[in-house]
């Protein structure tokens, strides 16, 4: 084996490989475009009016991109799985149906283990999409539509180890399967409900209903307490602020622990005021109904370009009335940031 170099210089080239690994990558990546024809769009019409599955197949390092092409479709909205070739033989062929689609994968075009199993996906009598890097291989000449995923050269200074040829077919595997989304028209919504366990399922999935204080776990005042008492308020409902509210529990104005410190700041007399005088008459507020996608996106952008960031905000109805409220402890907690 060779001897491992550390020196200065070995780190340097080390660097330089690595911008030429990322270089090559980049060009076999951009090449994409060119080869774009009328196979993609055939592709495409056949995936979007699949009745059943996409099945997705391929051997080895097209093996582990397949697999994540299934996954990406699956996720976008077309129902979508990955079978090994080699187990696909051995009996793994019995989960395709007549309804399906089957996407073989192959940078050869000549793998055995996919073209043994391509005579009995075409007796079965559905549709093949391949994606290879040689158009003119036995996988190509079966196939309905052959997607070229061919680069002029592999990252690997031998040119043999599957690395530019990878990167093509799983970017190409993407654009099919954003191409179909759009054409399905697949919301962010509909993302959401095949993702409930990750953090956008929840932003997308969750209300401020589902989130928010309600009840007497809402800290609220009249607009004639004292500072004293709104501060006990804040202090023993813990989300951070006040909602000052007339008899009809409408609101009219919020105090913040952010706006106690400003006014401390500006030596204000806050023994002898009184919540009327301190609060701020336009509070951001929310309806019940919004996503906790939006909360965290308001939230976001007033900590950014804002003169003040918003930490709690208060839920009304179309009447102004407090219904909940909520902070960003409620959001941690939701797992929606």
């Amino acid at each position: 084996m060779t001897q491992i170099m550390t020196d200065i210089h070995s780190i340097t080239d080390a660097r330089q490989h690595a911008q030429s690994v990322i270089q090559i990558e980049a060009s076999a990546v951009s090449a994409l475009s060119g080869q774009l024809d009328d196979n993609f769009d055939r592709a495409c019409k056949m995936i979007l009016e699949c009745k059943g599955r996409v099945v997705v197949t391929g051997m080895g390092k097209s093996g582990h991109i397949g697999g994540k092409i299934a996954s990406t479709l699956a996720s976008t909205g077309t129902p979508a799985f990955f079978v090994h070739p080699g187990e696909a033989s051995h009996g793994d062929l019995g989960m395709i149906t007549t309804e399906d689609l089957v996407i073989a994968i192959s940078n050869s075009g000549e793998t055995a283990e996919v073209i043994t199993i391509l005579p009995i996906v075409k007796r079965i009598g559905i549709g093949l999409i391949t994606m290879t890097g040689n158009t003119g291989s036995s996988l190509a000449g079966q196939s309905d539509a052959c997607i070229d995923v061919s680069v002029d050269q592999e990252a690997c200074p031998n040119n043999l180890a599957p690395t530019a040829s990878t990167t093509a077919t799983l970017v190409m595997g993407d654009a099919l399967a954003v191409v179909v989304q759009r054409m399905r028209g697949f919301t962010a919504q509909d993302f959401a409900r095949t993702h409930p366990g990750g953090m956008l399922g929840k932003r997308l999935l969750l209300y401020a209903s589902d989130l928010m204080h309600t009840g007497a776990g809402l800290p609220l005042v009249s607009e004639d307490a004292t500072m004293s008492a709104l501060l006990l308020e804040m202090t023993s409902k813990s989300l951070g602020m006040v909602g000052v509210v007339n008899q009809n529990r409408n609101l009219l104005g919020m105090f913040t622990d952010g706006d106690l410190r400003r006014a401390l700041g500006d030596k204000v007399d806050i023994y002898q005021s009184r919540a009327s005088d301190l609060m701020n008459t336009h509070p951001y507020t929310i309806h019940p109904d919004t996503l906790a996608e939006e909360i965290v996106r308001t939230m976001r952008d007033h900590a950014q370009h804002g003169p003040h960031a918003i930490n709690s905000i208060f839920v009304v109805d179309e009447n102004q009335k407090v219904v909940g409220a909520l902070n960003t402890h409620d959001l941690l907690r939701a797992g929606v940031i």
